[in-house]
């Protein structure tokens, strides 16, 4: 045979390899992975992408705004232990997402921000092309990794390298950076296929030091008046029975963070969350499970907490770093908190010794005290309604169905929410977290529906739900089961403040007045009921709880109802110049 023969013969067989593509292996790789849904806004590079993955089996929810996707995707990262992944445009659609990735990273929920972006040498020499942005230097200060892939061979590894980077360890948000023309590179289908990666043990168990543990039930065991307080990173853990397990028989009083609420049920004996002042400034010996002593817990310092040098912290975590952030830690006990409470469970031997009477029958009087006290606000049945007579409503609700998932957003709204509505079950309280960020709501409340098949109840400020009203139209899309209520006080606090200087422009925290965002959700074939009675509510509420349609509850709230920034006011900095 003539080499032009066998040159022939060669191509003929070359051109029936098969062959496979960008698009092709990034799909594959996730699913390799076991990622079943994708969160983001089509466009520009993107837009096959998202028709493919849809065509091969994955489910890809499209949002109105990369944000709330963003969101979305961060709360799935939170509710499953696996990395939430979103899909965004490049330049501005990135930015959007950017947000909720790094609130995502703050907030230790494992997610990954995939972007499409320009190409490199364009963007390297800053010759102006279509959105170009350097995505990767913007994203890396703002997350836990960032990655860029170049080459189709590499996709594998780079998926894999954010998956690990995502869940291990401390989770945290990661972005990964894919540049247009890296979809459209081919290669042979069987070196692709060779080229993806399964990641094996992603999140690997770290196990405590003995000396730790025995450190740290050593100083337990001397307590006189003994705090466990459990944070989101104790309900993202998912070692319920453990931690259950080590509060009852510690016989410790336990204080939730408002997201880990339910990881015993706030009605449980030992629960001091109706007490919260009390145990905060009188206990000596505090543990902090999966916590940290950020400004949400007063950096662990100051009048909340007593007496300077009062105290004596234990803190389980898995960051090393976090020990001694803001004040010393006399225990800690450095690893993931699953393998923590069973060391020391362990390590509590059979019996225990039981906190001192005096102090449980404390915190035992005064939540009785402060739940007595509260109880006739939470019957009021006026119209319009205040804060705490919408919440008694919503409280029933929750208490009648502890299976449904609560969403919860907003200054007022959001503050007084954490303390009138009990929980019953863990990961069943989602909120705005670490940052206090508003504008979580919908995405949180698309991301919990999806993720977990759970009726969805979703309790925003007016204000707070501006952010992300526009989702409204997604779930009636998907037909989510999502119920919307959204406390219409007429503004941002309250609708009652007036123009300082008696203009014709409203006051900077004031709204339309009467605004019906009901008609928003109608507008898009989704049920929308106005409400004006906390026993309206109810009705309406536990309506489409049954019904599972998406439902917008505009529960009217007495104008004049609320504070400025609920209870952290104090962190509004007052002028000092301001005419009297």
């Amino acid at each position: 045979m003539s080499a032009l023969a066998q040159s022939m013969d060669s191509h003929a067989a070359g051109a029936e390899q098969e062959l496979t593509d960008g698009f092709h292996l990034v799909i594959d790789a996730l699913k390799l992975n076991g990622i079943t849904t994708i969160y983001g806004v089509p466009g520009i590079p993107i837009t096959d992408l998202g028709r493919m993955a849809q065509a091969a089996g994955l489910r890809v929810v499209s949002f109105r705004h990369e944000q709330n996707a963003g969101n979305a995707a961060a709360i799935a990262g939170f509710l499953t232990k696996k990395p939430g992944i979103c899909l965004t445009v490049s330049a501005p659609g990135f930015l959007n997402g950017l947000t909720a990735l790094a609130n995502a990273t703050t907030n230790c929920f494992p997610m990954i921000l995939i972007s499409g972006s320009s190409e490199r040498e364009i963007v390297d020499l800053q010759q102006g092309d279509y959105e170009e942005m350097d995505q990767l230097a913007i994203a890396k200060p703002l997350c836990k990794a960032a990655y860029r892939v170049l080459h189709a061979a590499d996709i594998g590894i780079g998926i894999a390298r954010a998956i690990r980077a995502a869940v291990s360890g401390r989770p945290g948000g990661v972005y990964l950076d894919l540049p247009a023309k890296l979809f459209s590179q081919v290669m042979e289908a069987k070196a692709g296929a060779k080229s993806l990666v399964k990641v094996i043990d992603p999140a690997p168990a770290q196990l405590p030091a003995s000396a730790a543990i025995k450190r740290a039930l050593d100083v337990l065991k001397s307590a006189k008046r003994p705090l466990i307080i459990l944070g989101k990173g104790a309900a993202y853990a998912q070692a319920d029975d453990q931690i259950r397990a080590l509060v009852e028989k510690s016989g410790v009083p336990f204080l939730p963070m408002s997201m880990a609420k339910g990881l015993l049920p706030d009605t449980h004996p030992q629960c001091a969350g109706a007490a919260r002042s009390t145990v905060l400034k009188d206990s000596d010996v505090v543990m902090l499970i999966g916590a940290r002593l950020n400004w949400l817990l007063s950096h662990g310092k100051g009048k909340t907490w007593g007496e300077p040098g009062s105290k004596r912290f234990i803190q389980i975590d898995i960051e090393p770093k976090e020990m001694d952030s803001n004040i010393e830690i006399v225990a800690p006990v450095v690893g993931d908190i699953g393998s923590c409470v069973s060391a020391l469970l362990e390590g509590m031997g059979g019996a225990w010794p039981a906190p001192p009477a005096d102090w449980v029958g404390a915190v035992k009087a005064k939540r009785e005290e402060n739940v007595a006290k509260m109880a006739p606000r939470l019957m009021k049945n006026t119209a319009p309604m205040d804060f705490h007579g919408a919440l008694g409503a919503l409280r029933t609700v929750i208490k009648e169905r502890p299976d449904a998932i609560l969403v919860n957003e907003g200054a007022n709204t959001l503050d007084l929410a954490r303390g009138v509505i009990d929980m019953y079950q863990p990961r069943k309280r989602l909120d705005v977290g670490t940052w206090g960020v508003m504008g979580i709501g919908m995405g949180f409340a698309i991301g919990a529906a999806v993720e977990t098949g759970k009726p969805v109840l979703a309790v925003e400020g007016d204000s707070a739900f501006g952010f992300s009203g526009m989702e409204v139209e997604t779930i009636c899309r998907y037909n989510l089961p999502v119920c919307i209520v959204v406390f219409n006080n007429d503004g941002i606090y309250r609708g009652t403040d007036v123009n300082p200087t008696g203009g014709a422009d409203p006051a900077t925290t004031v709204f339309v007045k009467g605004s019906r965002y009901d008609k928003m959700m109608e507008a898009f074939g989704g049920v929308g009921v106005n409400a004006t009675t906390p026993d309206e509510l109810k009705r309406a509420v536990d309506k489409a709880i049954d019904s599972g349609k998406p439902t917008l509850i505009n529960a009217v709230i007495d104008p004049a109802a609320g504070s400025e920034s609920g209870r952290i006011g104090n962190l509004n900095p007052q002028s000092v110049l301001r005419k009297k």
